[in-house]
């Protein structure tokens, strides 16, 4: 080995791998060490190369053209563009494996300029994305005449960032082309990982797509991702004048429309899960592109901001990712401190993506676990080790890797954190000043209203004014809360009413001690913070019940706090409210119906309990309630409650009412006297003189004779009902019978009245019609004016009514006993009255259809309407309204589309069932 070798060998980060390199070079042409040891420059471009990538290594030992590209190159005054692209142009491929040999020379001749610092990252980027363009336009030539198809490229080719082992993400434009597209797809497949996924309906879609059709998919079907990904679409090969056609159609479709609160949320819901999937791989710190702080957070950041303000502004309309946060931050969409942080942060990780991924040419993006990969990535990257007698810092780091670590994990940090508050900051500093843009060119009020719009706050005013109130004051926690806002904002921003959690944040901290208090829990706790934000952004009536309860916004991030109590437990908490007097007694019960109630919301909402688990629970309380009024009033004769429709099933929904029967033991006179008195007294105390003094409804309506009949009735008078004038509809409400509280000889006593009447009797063709009958009036009938009869959920066609109706007609058919309709689908199910698919579809639909309906209940209780006006609305339809019915679908994890489809499917599958089992059809 020549010592002018020795010398480049020894310097490089790679000695071994560089000296070993050489000698096969001075084996395969000895003369090479001549030029090599005459060409200092040429010697170090070599080495810089090997020490980089295997592969890039390899290629220059197999091929000698790959030597004499490097060696042709003037690296002394390099401009990369018109350097290497020229002197392997793939344009002029001769076929495609010449196609493939260019596009490796060309990768060999940038990557080169990159090691040796001759190349900046934006230019790196731009030559690799020519590079691509190049073979797509050669694959073209070679495919044959390309007139009427055009390449689009998408991604980080069609932004000119593309890295070393990108696939190249590419749609087709043109008329009748498909088989000329597939062609040049194959051609271009042999030099590059090409993809074209991001057409229109992905891998299911037309591989080429006319640019009407193009426009006809954006104006109707295209998901909010689409949008983000045509920021970056450019005509790259084909037809040049679709090509331009295309870009001017794919502008106005960005353009043209707004970013709203929906799409938004959808397009951070699709990067949470993004973020979840490397979570789960546990890869959140290694990986520098989807892991927390890295390249796509930085990425999104930005294009989210394009997307909420390039209508307004062309400037920013920026594909680099660089140019577009350089020009957000000049027109004050972005802090100027904050901006350079990213693009430093930017630059460094899309460096170190680059150099894993040269090794092998390989799409890696996780750093190396073993200590060798990671010292030798560390090395390439210019982190050197700290040598014996430099003084090693009592917590510094000594080797390559460990040092290398520090700073990834500072640009990690530093990116995640304006990530995180980027939408919010600005806009805090905004309305503190209360003014509009200053000559400086900081964006203006509107611009920040703007902003707050897309991510759901439409109350401006309002929001204003909450927040000058949440950061107002020197104290320590109003400086705090400052801190806080950003992080509380970006979390409500998710909710399905951002507007009413910050207004129920600003009320719930208007008190100085409980401000104090539950500041100092957040900064302890963020995951406090997080889940109070979404418990007050799903409706007002949370925000109330956390008011009320502020002990529970100080315990959400316990899981074990947001257990209701066992039924047991709950029940004997009851009584001991009661206990407390007349006075005190209501108050109490009211308070422990509040709070559990509050804590199965948080159940709900926070820990994702199923639909049933919710109903049992909120059946479980009102049974607890009942008892404590039983209780209370002290009937002076053997007296008992029977629950009695959704209680009675424990399938009890957020408001419902709690229906039940009054039963006593006796006869006329002073016996009935005694059990209306009692049942008086219990029915004053749970339904108040007042709203605000009810602690939850009761209704004794299903009683025999209706509003019109006893509010009590004893046993005697049941057993003559039942044998006398019970009527179809009767006995199939008594299939829900329920013993609650009371005299437990009365409760067996009426339950074996009401299973008697419920199934001693005869049940034909007359009973069947009878059923049948009374269902269409219902569903005639009952359904409010205003409500869509398609989409309603208790009384549509294949909703909730089709289900039970369906459960409890087979049950009566069957005598099948069983008061949950879960329950009862399996008996049906297990005894062979309904086919297991049946007893899926049913269980699917009613599972959804309570749970939709009760998410329903917490978020459309009250819709803020203009002006800040809040009415009451109590439907049991899908909303009609587009804000009513994103809201409900925000909190239910899903979009307004996916829900409504969601609802069809369901609904359309019971129908037929119900069609067949209930109709007979």
């Amino acid at each position: 080995m020549p010592a002018e070798l020795e010398a480049v060998a020894a310097a490089s980060p790679a000695p071994a791998v560089v000296r070993l390199g050489f000698e096969r070079l001075l084996e395969d042409d000895p003369g090479r060490a001549e030029r090599l040891c005459a060409d200092s420059q040429l010697a170090f471009v070599v080495a810089s190369v090997m020490a980089a990538s295997r592969s890039l290594g390899r290629l220059i030992l197999a091929d000698a053209t790959a030597f004499e590209v490097l060696a042709g190159v003037p690296w002394s005054d390099l401009h990369l563009a018109a350097g290497p692209a020229q002197s392997v142009d793939p344009t002029f491929a001769t076929d495609p494996a010449d196609l493939v040999r260019r596009k490796r020379l060309g990768l060999l001749a940038i990557a080169a300029a990159d090691l040796t610092g001759r190349a900046a990252l934006e230019e790196v980027g731009e030559a690799l994305s020519r590079l691509a363009d190049g073979v797509l336009q050669a694959a073209c030539s070679l495919a044959g005449e390309c007139t009427g198809l055009s390449v689009i490229a998408m991604g980080k080719h069609g932004a000119l960032e593309l890295n070393y082992a990108s696939d190249v993400d590419v749609m087709f434009v043109g008329a009748d082309a498909e088989g000329l597209a597939r062609r040049v797809l194959a051609i271009a497949s042999g030099a590059f990982r090409v993809d074209t996924d991001l057409r229109p309906e992905g891998r299911n879609g037309a591989l080429v797509r006319s640019l009407d059709s193009f426009e006809s998919y954006w104006a109707r079907w295209a998901r909010p991702w689409e949008f983000q990904a045509l920021l970056k679409a450019r005509f790259a090969a084909g037809d040049a004048e679709i090509g331009a056609a295309f870009e001017e159609a794919a502008r106005s479709a960005i353009w043209g429309r707004r970013l709203d609160a929906d799409d938004l949320s959808e397009l951070r819901s699709m990067k949470g899960r993004s973020e979840q999937i490397v979570s789960r791989k546990g890869l959140s710190d290694r990986e520098i592109k989807h892991g927390r702080g890295g390249i796509r957070d930085i990425e999104f950041s930005v294009q989210l901001l394009q997307l909420v303000h390039g209508a307004a502004d062309p400037l920013i309309r920026q594909p680099s990712t660089l140019k577009a946060l350089d020009e957000l931050a000049g027109a004050g969409y972005v802090d100027r401190g904050d901006a350079c942080a990213l693009a430093l942060a930017y630059r460094f990780f899309r460096t170190v993506e680059h150099r894993l991924q040269l090794v092998e040419e390989a799409q890696v993006h996780a750093l190396p676990v073993g200590s060798d990969a990671r010292d030798g990535l560390a090395t390439v990257l210019g982190f050197s080790a700290l040598r014996s007698g430099e003084g090693i810092p009592a917590r510094g780091a000594a080797s390559s890797a460990e040092r290398m670590d520090i700073v990834v994990g500072r640009y990690q940090a530093s990116a995640r954190a304006i990530h995180e508050r980027l939408f919010f900051r600005p806009l805090l500093e905004v309305f503190s000043r209360e003014a509009g843009a200053s000559g400086d060119g900081r964006w203006s009020i509107a611009a920040a209203e703007s902003r707050l719009e897309a991510l759901g706050f439409r109350q401006t005013d309002r929001t204003r004014q909450a927040l000058a109130e949440l950061t107002r004051g020197l104290t320590r926690s109003s400086r705090l809360m400052q801190q806080l806002l950003p992080v509380l904002l970006g979390w409500l921003s998710d909710t399905p009413d951002p507007d009413q959690g910050l207004l129920s944040l600003r009320s719930l901290v208007s008190a100085g001690h409980r401000r104090d208090l539950l500041v100092a829990s957040w900064r302890e706790s963020p995951e406090l913070a997080r889940r109070l934000s979404i418990l007050l952004g799903t409706g007002r009536q949370i925000g109330q019940l956390v008011a009320r309860n502020p002990e529970m916004a100080t315990r959400l991030d316990d899981d074990a706090e947001l257990d209701h109590p066992p039924a047991d437990e709950l029940r004997e908490r009851a009584l001991l409210a009661v206990d407390q007097g007349p006075v005190r007694g209501p108050r109490a019960l009211r308070r422990l119906v509040e709070s559990t109630t509050l804590r199965i919301i948080a159940g709900d909402l926070l820990l994702g309990r199923p639909a049933t688990a919710v109903s049992q629970a909120m059946a479980a309380l009102g049974d607890a309630t009942l008892a404590a009024a039983l209780h209370a009033a002290a009937p002076q004769l053997p007296l008992a409650l029977v629950a009695m429709g959704r209680l009675g099933g424990e399938e009890l929904a957020y408001g419902s009412d709690l229906d039940v029967l009054v039963v006593y033991e006796g006869s006329g006179g002073t016996d009935a006297a005694l059990a209306a008195k009692a049942s008086a007294q219990i029915f004053r105390l749970l339904n108040g003189a007042t709203p605000a003094e009810r602690i939850l409804t009761v209704d004794a309506s299903l009683r025999p004779e209706g509003r019109h009949g006893a509010l009590a009735r004893s046993l005697d008078a049941y057993a003559e009902y039942n044998r006398r004038r019970i009527d179809t509809w009767e006995r199939q409400a008594l299939l829900r019978a329920r013993p609650v509280a009371g005299d437990p000889d009365v409760l067996q006593a009426f339950m074996a009245l009401a299973h008697d009447a419920t199934f001693s009797g005869s049940f034909g063709a007359e009973e069947i019609r009878a059923i049948r009958s009374m269902k269409a009036r219902i569903e005639r009938e009952r359904i409010p004016a205003g409500e869509d009869p398609q989409f309603h959920l208790k009384l549509g066609k294949g909703s909730l009514s089709d289900v039970e109706w369906t459960v409890q007609l087979l049950q009566l058919e069957h005598r099948i006993a069983a008061t949950s309709t879960v329950a009862a689908i399996r008996l049906l199910v297990d005894c062979g009255h309904l086919s297991q698919g049946e007893g899926a579809v049913l269980g699917e639909a009613y599972r959804f259809l309570t749970a939709t309906r009760n998410r329903w209940h917490l978020v459309g209780s009250f819709i803020a309407g203009a002006g800040g006006i809040v009415s009451r609305i109590g439907s049991d339809s899908l909303p009609s309204d587009r804000h009513a019915l994103s809201r409900l679908a925000r909190s239910l994890g899903t979009s307004p589309t996916e829900l409504r489809e969601a609802y069809r499917r369901v609904t359309r599958r019971a129908r037929r069932v119900a069609e067949r089992r209930f109709y007979g059809l």
